[in-house]
This record gives C-alpha cells, sequence and structure tokens, in this order.
C-alpha cells in the first residue's frame, strides 16, 4: 500500500498531507537552525563526504559507498566510514565494527561495508562521535558517511546523491504521504547526483549494479547464479523486486520470489520453512551478512557492486581527492 501512496498510484496520499507539511516545516527550519549557527555543527580534522539520498527507502547507496571507498583505496588512500546503523542496537555508542560485531550489534550495513572494505567502520546516533571514535583509532585520511545528508551536525565537504532511477521521487511529497526527506530543489545543492538505473537525466551520474557469482553462505564456494539450480530468491531491502528482476536478467527463475521489509532480523526456522528439499535459498548480500552464523549448506548471496562510467567515476574521483589533498 505504501508504495502506492508514494508512487502516486493511490490517491490516499491526500489524507497524509498535513502530516507531510508538519515534517517539512520542522526539517526546513532544523536546516535553518543549523545553517544560521543556532544550531552547532561540528569540522572534523579529515575530509568528510555524505553519500545520501532524498528519498525513504533503498536507493542503492550503499554499493556507491563501497564503491568509492575502493576507488580511494586503490588510489593509496585511507578512507574511513560512518553510519547510523539503522536496525542495529548496541549497549554503548559510538561502535567501532570488528570482525565479532553483528548486525544485531550494529545494523546490516555498516557490517556489509566492514567485510567487502575491510576499512574502520564506526556506528553512532551521533555521527559526530563515529567520526572521533574512528580518528581515535586508525590514521585515515577521509571520512565516507553512509547516509546523512540530513544529518546536518556534522559538517561535510562534500555531498553525493543517489537516486533510485526506477522509482526517482514518486509523488514528491515529504514523508509520510510521500517518499521525500527533501524536496527535490535539494540537489542544486550537492556535488555529484548518482542515478541508479533507469535513465539519467541531464547532469546526472548513470550507475549500474552489477552482479558477481552467487557465494555460498557456509564455505564461500562461488559460480554463476544461474548454475545453482532449483532456487527460493529472498531479500529484505529497501526495493526487493530490484533483486528478482537482477535474478532474472541472469536467467534464475526461482520458484518463488520473497520479499521481507527492510533491515529484517532472521531465524534459521524462519528461513529453513522458505525451501523444500533440493532446493536452494538465494539471497542479497544484505541479508547474508544476518545469517552467516546459522547458515546451511544450501543457502546462497549474490554480492552487487556499482559500475560508473569512467569518465564520470573521475569526476567524483578528482573531486573527493583535491578535499583530501586540501586539507
Amino acid at each position: 500500500m505504501i508504495d502506492k501512496i508514494w508512487s502516486g498510484r493511490s490517491k490516499l496520499y491526500w489524507l497524509l498531507l498535513p502530516l507531510s507539511f508538519l515534517y517539512g516545516a520542522v526539517s526546513g527550519l532544523r536546516r535553518l537552525l543549523f545553517r544560521c549557527g543556532l544550531k552547532k555543527s561540528r569540522r572534523m580534522p579529515v575530509p568528510v563526504v555524505v553519500v545520501g539520498n532524498l528519498t525513504a527507502g533503498g536507493n542503492g547507496k550503499t554499493p556507491v559507498v563501497i564503491w568509492l571507498t575502493e576507488q580511494l583505496l586503490a588510489r593509496g588512500y585511507r578512507p574511513g566510514v560512518v553510519s547510523r546503523g539503522y536496525g542495529g542496537k548496541s549497549d554503548h555508542y559510538p561502535l567501532l565494527i570488528t570482525k565479532d560485531t553483528t548486525t544485531a550489534q550494529a545494523g546490516d550495513e555498516p557490517v556489509l561495508i566492514a567485510r567487502r572494505t575491510g576499512v574502520p567502520v564506526a556506528v553512532a546516533p551521533d555521527r559526530t562521535a563515529a567520526v572521533e571514535a574512528i580518528l581515535q583509532h586508525a590514521p585515515v585520511d577521509v571520512i565516507i558517511t553512509d547516509d546523512g545528508l540530513q544529518h546536518y551536525a556534522l559538517q561535510r565537504d562534500m555531498e553525493i546523491v543517489v537516486i533510485d532511477g526506477e522509482r526517482r521521487f514518486g509523488n514528491g511529497w515529504w514523508l509520510p504521504a510521500g517518499p521525500m526527506r527533501e524536496r527535490a530543489g535539494r540537489l542544486k545543492q550537492v556535488d555529484a547526483v548518482i542515478v541508479n538505473g533507469g535513465t539519467a537525466q541531464p547532469g546526472e551520474t548513470a550507475m549500474q549494479l552489477v552482479p558477481g557469482e552467487a557465494v555460498n553462505l557456509a564455505d564461500g564456494t562461488r559460480k554463476p547464479a544461474a548454475e545453482i539450480g532449483e532456487c527460493v530468491a529472498m531479500a529484505g531491502i529497501g526495493h526487493p523486486p530490484r533483486f528478482f528482476t537482477t535474478l532474472n536478467s541472469l536467467g534464475v527463475t526461482p520458484a518463488q520470489c520473497v520479499a521481507f521489509p527492510d533491515h529484517q532480523s532472521y531465524s534459521p526456522e524462519q528461513l529453513s520453512a522458505l525451501i523444500k528439499p533440493g532446493q536452494s535459498l538465494l539471497m542479497t548480500e544484505k541479508d547474508a551478512v544476518k545469517c552467516f552464523a546459522f547458515s546451511a549448506t544450501d543457502w546462497w548471496y549474490l554480492p552487487v557492486s556499482a559500475a560508473i562510467p569512467a569518465k564520470s567515476a573521475d569526476l567524483i574521483l578528482d573531486k573527493v581527492i583535491s578535499h583530501i589533498k586540501n586539507a
């Protein structure tokens, strides 16, 4: 139902407009207070690059964070990543991710980023505290924030917005009548706009999510997804249909596609019940990081990576690197 409302296919959003106007007024006032200095924001001793979005739901920003992190590592820089850690609950903050940190403590996306990149990752509701925790424990020269475009308590040197190219801004209204955290005019103030799928408009950078080979959760074996055999696909991400469409493009026709809410927690009994004897379970990497502790031998995940045209990628990286060199 919420997808129909936010996409404009249902007129029920009219009933939520009063709450949306309130949301817009409060968020606008809050930003104004930061801009006027009436609410304090912190500048860090290293450059801060925000990778965020204007809408609620999955847009593909975490793959962009991983892409940017890996590109900087390949050029000899030392990035660190901070996150709100949505979906996790720790007994203390800031929380530095280690190999023993669970998704229940830190959330799925920070654990995924740490596993894929190996860089220092910290989570905290107060992202300035997360940055300080990294700076105290690792010699980083740039901080990348996974989300946090609206976290104005942390000053930033560069802003990158990721847009879902298929859904874009839906009906264009603020939450809860629409998907918007901020109105689309905010794009005029950011440094780069990356469009995940769909068609990039003038001034925007196109991006595609490119799948790799399927990976077995139990032993790390890799094989093309089409060779897994009969399977059930599951996804607990912001927009599960994107994952199912990706599988179809690889020649995989699941016996069943099961969508869970974003950041869903799982139990072994819950997931084992999804498949019949002889079937495999195929999930996203974001789901997999929550399942390694109790995975079965017939469970697989499909990693995806952000692919950005070389010319556009160089422009974005040059901006980031210039901030690092000038710090």
